[in-house]
């Protein structure tokens, strides 16, 4: 036999030892914890596309090979390649994109997978909430969050600079639709896509985090004041008579993305982003803003209103500086990544959250269009209770 045949040979043999050896260990942790070997779930089930998918991540999850050599290989593709992971793509310039957000972009959005939800869906829930909330003389405005990668694409690869059209085509079609069936909203790429015309350099004016999925103080800030702006062209809001001022707060942080790689040690990789927050206080007493249950407006959303509300610096996020621009107290349901239905299931469970209200804000993120956590159920109102 030739030294090369032998060569190869000898490789093909370590390969399948190292299968075989997982294929063993793993079947000995699992009897020797008295569970039955996850390779008896090839046999007790139909082998189906999803069943088979099922099967493979498990036996990935629970393997005591996987769980220990993953942090060593993520640190060593990360260093030797700057592959991220499955859930963080590295742009431009240091930017860092969702994964998810992208693919909501790119990725042809048919077939539907199980999980996923079709424009016509989502347009059926929100006329649906907006029916049950008119029912009650409440009203709705919708307001759809951009996602990172359809403000600033040319971050994400060069071949998006100077693009004479939209990346986000689908998106557009979804709020044409919505302004057929007479939904109220407010249209954010509009409002970024026109600032962005004024400063389209990179730098301390970006509406969106570098590191993070989320908006910039800046960009956060100007979403509050239309939305405030719209509510007031309505007629649906007065200006009340509280009266908030800003307390400048310099933060130093890593983003989501960064987190979302779970690579050990990346944040020595990766400088903190510097971000000037503001919180809202209240002028006569210097309190911090803090939601009113009894106000008149419910907003609802993920968590892009959790971003500076509840984290750092603390009330002040979209619900605190809304609240400052319209000169009253809000009251908010807020669930990340859960925008699409479950912030609906938790006002269903709530009904003392409705009572009272005249207006219903409803932000979700726009990659939930498709993707949203348990899709776009149709979600009853809470029992009234003055009909109780």
């Amino acid at each position: 036999m030739k030294p090369e045949k032998r060569k190869q040979l000898f490789l093909i043999g370590i390969f399948l030892a190292i299968l075989l050896a997982e294929g063993v260990t793993h079947t000995t942790m699992d009897l020797m914890k008295n569970q039955r070997p996850v390779v008896a779930d090839l046999f007790l089930q139909v082998p189906s596309q999803e069943n088979l998918r099922n099967y493979e991540e498990n036996l990935e999850e629970g393997s005591w090979l996987v769980q220990n050599l993953r942090p060593v290989m993520q640190v060593l593709r990360f260093a030797v390649l700057g592959d991220l992971g499955k859930k963080a793509v590295a742009g431009r310039e240091g930017w860092l994109f969702y994964d998810l957000g992208i693919q909501y972009l790119t990725e042809r959005s048919q077939p539907v997978r199980p999980g996923e939800s079709t424009p016509d869906e989502v347009v059926e829930a929100i006329v649906s909430f907006r029916d049950r909330l008119a029912e009650r003389g409440i009203h709705l405005l919708v307001v759809p969050a951009p996602g990172k990668a359809s403000v600033y694409p040319e971050m994400l690869t060069a071949r998006a600079l100077n693009l004479d059209h939209p990346v986000n085509v689908r998106t557009l079609q979804l709020l044409e639709q919505l302004e057929n069936e007479a939904i109220e909203l407010v249209n954010l790429f509009d409002l970024y896509q026109s600032e962005k015309n004024k400063d389209s350099i990179s730098g301390p004016n970006n509406l969106y985090l570098i590191q993070d999925t989320h908006w910039s103080p800046k960009g956060m800030e100007m979403a509050a004041e239309k939305v405030a702006n719209r509510l007031q062209e309505l007629g649906w809001v007065e200006k009340g008579n509280t009266d908030y001022g800003l307390k400048e707060v310099p933060l130093s942080r890593h983003g989501d993305v960064i987190r979302m790689t779970q690579i050990p040690g990346i944040d020595d990789w990766y400088e903190p982003e510097t971000i000037q927050a503001s919180q809202v206080v209240r002028k006569e007493s210097g309190e911090i803003y803090a939601d009113d249950p009894h106000s008149e407006i419910l907003v609802l959303g993920d968590s892009f209103l959790r971003i500076y509300e509840h984290d750092e610096p603390g009330s002040g996020g979209f619900v605190a500086h809304l609240a400052r621009d319209l000169g009253k107290p809000l009251t908010s349901i807020i669930n990340d990544g859960g925008a699409s239905t479950l912030v609906r299931q938790e006002l269903y469970r709530k009904p003392e959250m409705l009572a009272g209200k005249k207006v219903v804000i409803w932000e979700f993120v726009e990659r939930d269009i498709r993707f949203g956590t348990e899709g776009w159920q149709d979600v009853p109102l809470p029992k009234d209770k003055q009909e109780s």
